[in-house]
């Protein structure tokens, strides 16, 4: 299978130096537009996030939203599962 995003402009999934407000948010919106239709969405979003990719949409997640869920992630193993379980 082949990514939706395989052969187009990779600038149109990474941000060009000091993009902000608008402009970046509607790259990204772009960007997460083509991943909504990728046959290989969920694994190009676990890839990214095992590798912990610093740059670009990937798997429909930006830069922030791979940061949000890795922290969620940590934030989840440091929490004891059952809080009436102490050791």
């Amino acid at each position: 299978m082949r990514g939706a995003c395989r052969g187009m402009d990779s600038a149109f999934f990474f941000h060009p130096e000091g993009e902000r407000g608008p402009a970046k948010v509607n790259r990204e919106a772009q960007a997460k537009a083509v991943c909504r239709t990728c046959p290989v969405v969920e694994e190009c979003r676990r890839h990214a996030l095992a590798v912990h990719e610093p740059y670009g949409v990937w798997g429909g997640l930006s830069e922030a939203d791979r940061l949000e869920v890795l922290n969620a992630r940590e934030r989840s193993l440091r929490q004891p599962r059952d809080p009436a379980i102490r050791h």
